[in-house]
């Protein structure tokens, strides 16, 4: 694999979230990331043992998706699914806001979530992700919650969960980079496609969530253009 495609799969988090997926699943999918040399894969807390013996010596890290898809757990209840997924070997959590607190516009609490949930991170040295949900969010919130990531500093915030009413966007993309410069921006939801890849990471997404990894490689291989 030349560099220009080893560049480009290390910006995708390999995701499987289905609940009714099996350890087959999880097999083939951690055998994809380790053959394309994804970023990470995605998944439920359940299968983050599995999936770090499936990787191990690979390189490719293994996050977990907390609170998923909802965001609707007690702060309490994050915390400890954060910090359980860390000891089954997450090296990434991707945590879902607390959406209504956003809608009520009580903002200390949603700075409270996040600060409680990176420092947990930080000091397991884990990589953490924002996952905002912006299709139930106006641009302000979006915005909001930007600006509050800016001084929390999560490594990434992040678009979508995928199981919501719309994915990622371009336009949210460029708002979330602009609005928290400096912390990573993951587009995530509806990628399935080499051009819609392109034009979120043009528009400031670092990480790419995407099921649809496999083959949107497979058309940059065939083309090899990027």
């Amino acid at each position: 694999m030349n560099q220009k495609l080893k560049e480009f799969a290390a910006l995708f988090d390999h995701t499987l979230l289905r609940p009714d997926a099996l350890p087959a699943d999880f097999e083939k999918l951690c055998a994809e990331a380790a053959h394309w040399g994804f970023k990470s894969v995605a998944v439920n807390p359940a299968a983050v043992r599995l999936c770090r013996q499936l990787l191990s010596g690979t390189g490719v890290l293994v996050g977990a998706a907390v609170a998923f898809p909802l965001g609707q757990n007690t702060l309490r209840a994050k915390l400890f699914e954060t910090e359980d997924a860390i000891f089954d070997g997450a090296q990434e959590i991707d945590y879902v806001c607390n959406v209504a607190r956003v809608k009520s516009c009580d903002f200390g609490y949603i700075e409270k979530e996040m600060s409680e949930i990176v420092s947990l991170c930080r000091e397991a040295d884990v990589t953490v992700k924002v996952i905002f949900e912006n299709c139930l969010l106006s641009r302000d919130e979006i915005k909001r919650l930007a600006e509050i990531a800016s001084v929390v500093r999560p490594d990434f915030i992040k678009t979508s969960t995928g199981f919501s009413k719309s994915g990622a966007t371009v336009e949210d993309v460029e708002l979330m980079a602009q609005s928290a410069p400096g912390i990573g921006v993951k587009a995530a939801g509806g990628i399935r496609t080499l051009e819609f890849t392109k034009r979120l990471v043009a528009a400031g997404a670092t990480r790419i969530g995407s099921s649809a990894s496999v083959s949107i490689m497979e058309e940059l291989a065939a083309c090899c253009d990027i």
